[in-house]
């Protein structure tokens, strides 16, 4: 399993995907996962964005005790360069003095790739001059790939590729395939878009003597418009969705229903019945649709199957953040107990915990200006609210009373209960929508509630 470093420092949900395939497989196979971080490139190698890799893919589940690694490939170059000489010695790569200017020169036409020109022209090694493979001039290569079958690739259609840029450094093509003669890989799990490099480094691995990988290509994941999914255009960061309160058992079950599915028509299924299940040779090839919005439904379903034990743990932090909009001494764990099963039902990500009882930790609520102007703009909202305020002042403080009085108030209007509790509500809680209204009140208290009810009176006017 080879990641790069991202200079964005963002684990993309393809990566996460591949990671999850990788991991299935070994653990079926009875094999190792091996991790390397590709860091030959200095500009895209800074230890924070290896830290990245490995925190999101802890996240999922994949820890530093599930897989060997992480391995460098930097910490092979020298064995990159082995192999490279023995290929020039052998006949099978050669020096290359051509830039892409020349190659459009000759080809007139910047689509055409290379066309062989320094293939016999015996040149030696010399500062800015690359590498290029020898590739065999007919024949096909055949690509074992337990995803695609058997897709051949016409010799004659591969340009002599390039294994050392010009100066000196290897290129991942042949990295990849010497890191992997190695580490003794046998199967090699990644994305689509890798698929025709798998025939160049098939050559290589034979030019080098050895026996080549099993290869797997995983479909590509795309948008709603069938496009591949793209950083500068799409969600697509690992670690965007875990900070919004999206749960790794539903991430990681989701992510692997893209491209395969279980039996039964099921789709939310217990990892170790995935893993059972899982087979590459069953992963679809078709483009794979990333839906948010179902990933989105597969979280709330994930959080409404918790214990509220868990549910309540996995609140905290955003319950007990530098970020929370209350004071850190304002939060009172024994006031989210009493709510905690009511938020549990409501919330669909970990992170709308904050908008569901910030009224409770807060001195006054944060008002949606929105729902004040709607719930309150009515000719009924502030005899409402004055009515509640005298009659709250007298009842027993249990859920039952506080309904009853309020139904009472509405019935004086001809209103049903839901127009009636409409100003109460955000006077109560700053918003529309939200946690069952007497609940709330019951636990805010009748000190704070009438507090909130008269300082809406008096806003009213």
């Amino acid at each position: 399993m080879r990641f790069a470093p991202s200079p964005t420092g963002m684990f993309h949900v393809g990566n996460a995907r591949s990671a999850l395939f990788n991991w299935v497989f070994a653990r079926q196979s009875g094999g190792s996962l091996v991790l390397r971080i590709e860091d030959t490139d200095a500009e895209r190698s800074k230890p924070e964005w290896v830290k990245g890799i490995l925190d999101s893919m802890a996240w999922l589940g994949i820890d530093e005790s599930q897989y060997e690694g992480p391995l460098f490939q930097s910490d092979y170059v020298g064995k990159h360069h082995e192999a490279i000489a023995k290929l020039l010695a052998d006949g099978l790569a050669y020096y290359c003095d051509c830039s892409r200017d020349d190659v459009i020169a000759r080809s007139g036409s910047v689509h055409k790739g290379y066309d062989g020109f320094c293939r016999d022209r015996g040149l030696e090694a010399a500062a800015g001059r690359a590498v290029r493979f020898r590739t065999p001039d007919e024949g096909t290569t055949v690509v074992v790939d337990l995803v695609r079958g058997k897709p051949e690739f016409e010799n004659a259609l591969i340009e002599d590729f390039v294994i050392a840029r010009g100066d000196g450094s290897p290129v991942f093509l042949l990295a990849n395939v010497v890191d992997d003669m190695i580490m003794g890989v046998t199967h090699v799990m990644r994305a689509e878009e890798h698929l025709p490099n798998a025939p160049k480094q098939q050559l290589i691995w034979d030019a080098l003597g050895a026996q080549p990988p099993i290869w797997a290509h995983a479909p590509v994941l795309v948008n709603e418009k069938r496009q591949k999914l793209s950083k500068r255009r799409d969600r697509v960061a690992l670690e965007d969705f875990r900070a919004e309160g999206y749960l790794a058992e539903a991430m990681r079950n989701y992510l692997m229903l893209l491209g395969w599915a279980p039996s039964g028509d099921r789709e939310i299924v217990p990892w170790d019945e995935i893993v059972a299940e899982f087979r590459l040779e069953d992963v679809n090839p078709s483009p794979a649709f990333f839906d948010v919005k179902k990933l989105h439904a597969f979280n709330g379903d994930y959080i409404r199957a918790m214990t509220l034990d868990a549910f309540t743990e996995a609140v905290q932090p955003w319950l007990v953040s530098d970020d929370a909009p209350w004071s850190p001494e304002a939060y009172d764990p024994v006031v989210f107990a009493r709510v905690a099963e009511l938020v549990q039902t409501r919330i669909v990500l970990l992170a709308e915990v904050v908008e569901m009882v910030d009224f409770l930790f807060l001195a006054e609520p944060a008002v949606d200006e929105a729902a004040w102007a709607k719930a309150m703009g009515t000719e009924h909202a502030a005899g409402i609210i004055a009515d509640t305020v005298e009659r709250y002042s007298q009842i027993e403080w249990t859920v039952e009373a506080l309904k009853t009085t309020l139904e009472d108030i509405g019935t004086d209007r001809g209103l049903k209960l839901g127009k009636t509790q409409a100003p109460v509500r955000v006077a109560i809680t700053g918003r529309r929508v939200g946690l069952p209204l007497f609940e709330s009140m019951h636990v805010l208290g009748r000190e704070r509630t009438l507090d909130r009810l008269k300082a809406a009176a008096q806003k009213l006017g």
